[in-house]
């Protein structure tokens, strides 16, 4: 399995050898450190790699985390459930990648802030007339007395609330272009997040 922590930086298009546009994502990819290597035969019980990507200052890093990296200040730890072996202190690059290669990209989606269940969840709101105020967004009824939960409010009632944030993964999105000496690589279609999000690319 291959994989790497990208940072999306924008999209752009890619013209194939037919001529034919496409749209695909710029995501910079440093290179990442393996930080452990866990095993089912071990005291881990699975298999995966733990990697470190990014640099903090080691006083923003606590001394659990130093002591576990050698005093390596890392701005993020991740692991991945894989049985390749790489050995603690080795380097990842996008030079994993080819041009070609399937790819699953998970990252958090733009916040939207506090939002009304029109937005939200797409409620047609109320009428525009006929006594209406300033209750065009009002959800409506939520239960009460003597509804189908019996006087309390059911639990997962679509209510107003924070939207966006959530984890997304897109699958089946093609490697456009591989820039190894850039630490960039393109992706086909939109992925998850803003400029600037942590991705997760991992083949598939």
């Amino acid at each position: 399995m291959k994989f790497i922590l990208a940072t999306k930086e924008g999209m752009t298009r890619i013209f194939g050898e037919d001529g034919r546009a496409r749209a695909g994502t710029i995501l910079n990819a440093g290179a990442m450190t393996v930080t452990q290597m866990k095993r089912t035969s071990g005291k881990d019980g699975y298999d995966a790699l733990q990697v470190g990507a990014g640099i903090r200052k080691a006083k923003n890093v606590s001394k659990a985390v130093l002591g576990h990296t050698k005093g390596k200040g890392y701005a993020t730890i991740r692991e991945f459930r894989t049985d390749a072996a790489a050995e603690p202190g080795s380097t990842i690059d996008v030079s994993v990648f080819a041009v070609g290669d399937t790819v699953r990209v998970s990252g958090l989606t733009k916040g939207k802030g506090f939002a009304s269940v029109i937005k939200r969840h797409g409620f047609h709101g109320g009428p525009r007339t006929h006594g209406q105020k300033h209750s065009e967004h009002a959800p409506g009824s939520i239960g009460g007395s003597g509804g189908r939960a019996g006087g309390r409010v059911a639990k997962g009632m679509r209510m107003a609330g924070r939207m966006g944030r959530d984890r997304v993964t897109v699958e089946n999105l093609k490697v456009l272009a591989v820039d190894a000496a850039a630490g960039e690589i393109i992706v086909s279609g939109a992925v998850p997040g803003s400029r600037g999000t942590l991705l997760e690319v991992v083949s598939a």
